[in-house]
């Protein structure tokens, strides 16, 4: 597994050329959820998962972008764009189908906030909100609020805490 995500990353980067603050923030949602993920015991599988979505979380601002304008990308039209262009990508580098699957499903969901149904979806919000509270410059008070409704793992919210003193 360490292998297919090495590639993955390269392969991420190499989508996203040009755009270095995009290709900053997955690589700070993967290290993030990679850390979450193992704080919380995932299952080798389930965490494999993890590390490719957050990896391929925002492949879809690319193609969002080139539709409607730089800047013009909004949360569901990540969610739209993205899955078609992961599948395509993690069938290219030899992605099993059920990973590809599950995958493109959390990206596809991933700024949809209710019916959480699974550790691997739960986190990944998570170590999302966790690097666009900073990139954000969200106030205290309002991380304080999106920790206490969004974030449900002890690690989670433990590294919230920790990281904006909460």
């Amino acid at each position: 597994h360490i292998i297919q995500l090495q590639q993955l990353l390269e392969a991420m980067i190499a989508y996203m050329g040009g755009d270095a603050r995009r290709i900053q923030h997955f690589i700070k949602v993967h290290a993030l959820a990679q850390l979450l993920g193992r704080q919380e015991q995932l299952d080798e599988g389930t965490q494999f998962i993890l590390e490719a979505a957050a990896l391929t979380h925002d492949i879809g601002i690319k193609n969002g972008e080139a539709k409607f304008g730089a800047g013009k990308c909004s949360g569901k039209t990540q969610e739209l764009e993205g899955p078609p262009a992961a599948a395509e990508l993690l069938a290219k580098l030899g992605f099993a189908p059920d990973v590809c699957e599950r995958v493109c499903y959390l990206i596809g969901h991933h700024h949809t906030y209710t019916n959480i149904d699974g550790m691997d979806y739960q986190i990944l919000v998570e170590a999302d909100f966790l690097v666009n509270f900073y990139e954000d410059g969200m106030s205290k008070e309002a991380i304080q609020t999106a920790c206490g409704r969004i974030f449900k793992t002890a690690s989670g919210i433990r590294l919230c805490r920790q990281m904006f003193g909460i």
